[in-house]
């Protein structure tokens, strides 16, 4: 996974999202990109991933780009490419950005599967002080769980990641569960989000998220039923 950047800001703090339980972490960077004004400074990418570009507003979007506010020294990592057998690379990528830009804190934004999900929000963090501030503000730490993906990863290869979890609709695009997890974010970071079109932005990126994945995976199984097409033919000349 090779990552490439046009800024190194120092000190910053790295927030994370990619696509997983209700989709809340991909919706809840998007808002905060859009909400922040945070400008494009690099990408992450691979050869290995396939080729998919999708283009929105006559602008190609980066599978996995990275995003600078300078006003709070935010680093946004919004993915809408799905990575799945790339998480631990991924993991690895944003563990060096951190090191090279001397990263304050990497925090993860994740949605817990539920079958009825009644938007209680958790955190994780190894942290005593962050900890406190989060205990401060009226959230549980998560006790029990299973944690996949790149934050599952990010678990195992950094000591002090911070995590946010929210509960969230299996397999639906949650943009309440995103809301919530801004929510908390906010009360965190002081952000001084504005909640009143915050969930109104929400669910305009939910409907446009849905197309696009909907998409990316139609295109996924094309691909991929190419390139099976392709081996086959391969072997039948060979």
């Amino acid at each position: 996974m090779k990552v490439s950047l046009t800024d190194h800001p120092k000190n910053p703090i790295i927030i994370e999202g990619f696509p997983g339980f209700g989709l809340v972490s991909t919706i809840a960077t998007e808002f905060l990109v859009k909400h922040l004004s945070a400008k494009p400074i690099g990408k992450m990418w691979s050869e290995d991933m396939l080729p998919i570009a999708a283009i929105h507003e006559s602008k190609v979007m980066e599978p996995i780009g990275i995003f600078y506010d300078k006003k709070s020294n935010i680093i946004l990592i919004h993915a809408l490419s799905n990575i799945k057998n790339k998480e631990w690379d991924v993991a690895e990528a944003i563990k060096e950005l951190a090191k090279v830009l001397e990263a304050k804190e990497i925090i993860s934004l994740e949605g817990i599967g539920a079958t009825n999900p009644n938007l209680t929000t958790y955190f994780y963090s190894s942290n005593k002080q962050r900890k406190d501030k989060f205990e401060s503000i009226g959230l549980k730490p998560l006790n029990e769980g299973i944690v996949m993906g790149v934050t599952g990863a990010l678990l195992l290869k950094e000591k002090e990641l911070t995590s946010i979890f929210v509960e969230s609709q299996i397999g639906l695009a949650d943009s309440k569960g995103a809301a919530k997890i801004i929510e908390v974010l906010d009360k965190y970071l002081g952000l001084k989000v504005d909640y009143k079109p915050l969930l109104k932005a929400a669910e305009e990126f939910e409907a446009k998220l849905k197309t696009m994945i909907t998409k990316n995976k139609e295109l996924e199984q094309i691909g991929k039923e190419a390139q099976e097409s392709k081996d086959l033919d391969m072997d039948y000349v060979g």
